[in-house]
């Protein structure tokens, strides 16, 4: 009978150390998760920011292509050379 309460008791003590040791991960997994969620990024405010870029490039891009139309009548008029022309471009387009 001694025996058998020994081993029975040793099982108690191994069971337990198990719970307590699986209790304890899940703890700090569940931790490491809630950590990561607060860290992560919005993915709204990616997409709110690409919007907003997208609307300021709209004007800067018209206003490219307005100066690149005007700059080809020049040229086209005879108002410009084809050096002068070339220069002027690469000045609007920031080359």
């Amino acid at each position: 009978m001694p025996g058998l309460i020994r081993g029975v008791a040793r099982t108690a003590v191994v069971a337990g150390t198990a719970t307590a040791v699986s209790n304890r991960v899940s703890r700090r997994q569940a931790g490491r998760w809630a950590q990561q969620e607060q860290s992560a990024p919005d993915p709204s405010a990616y997409q709110q920011q690409a919007t907003y870029q997208s609307q300021a490039a709209a004007p800067d891009m018209d206003a490219t292509i307005a100066q690149l139309r005007q700059l080809a009548d020049l040229k086209a008029q005879g108002v410009l050379s084809e050096a002068e022309f070339e220069a002027q471009k690469a000045r609007i387009l920031g080359a």
